[in-house]
């Protein structure tokens, strides 16, 4: 199901066809820099990833990360959207793009884009994210959209910046 598109995105659900994306997103050691997870070694994990963890989001919340599709490609580069964190009871803006996507302007139109889905789309009408220490570009896309330092915090044991969104 397409969510939203932009000049040169396509925001979607994810499908069966994503494994080998979401394998790639999660297995490249400087995609993780940021992200508090090891590496991937096994397509399996991707494909646990997508029906235990994205899937049920969709069917238990109505809603979880989507992928971001590069329209002149037609390659799944990242993903972008919501996720209900129990922790904060509110939903994270979240994002993660192949490194050859960085640099481009990518994050910040796919995260423009998905939280403008967000109220319309859900009925959620505030947004964080929880960036982890030293995650400069995630801090700038967050700015970026409009999005404001809230607090510092520990999140799955690591120090982080919440920024928060009133849509």
């Amino acid at each position: 199901m397409i969510i939203t598109t932009t000049d040169r995105l396509i925001l979607r659900h994810f499908n069966e066809g994503d494994i080998e994306a979401l394998f790639l997103m999660n297995s490249i050691p400087e995609v993780l820099t940021y992200i508090p997870i090891d590496p991937f070694t096994d397509m399996a994990q991707a494909e646990k990833l997508l029906h235990e963890v994205i899937f049920e989001d969709y069917r238990t919340r109505g809603f979880g990360r989507w992928a971001v599709e590069h329209k002149a490609s037609g390659k799944v580069i990242g993903f972008c959207g919501p996720k209900f964190i129990p922790e904060y009871d509110k939903v994270e803006l979240g994002y993660r793009y192949l490194p050859e996507y960085w640099g481009q302007g990518i994050g910040s139109e796919a995260a423009r884009a998905a939280i403008g889905e967000f109220k319309p789309r859900l009925g959620i009408d505030e947004a964080i994210a929880l960036i982890l220490d030293g995650n400069l570009g995630s801090m700038g896309v967050a700015r970026h959209i409009g999005m404001e330092p809230l607090q510092r915090d520990k999140f799955m044991e690591h120090d982080v910046t919440v920024f928060h969104k009133w849509l």
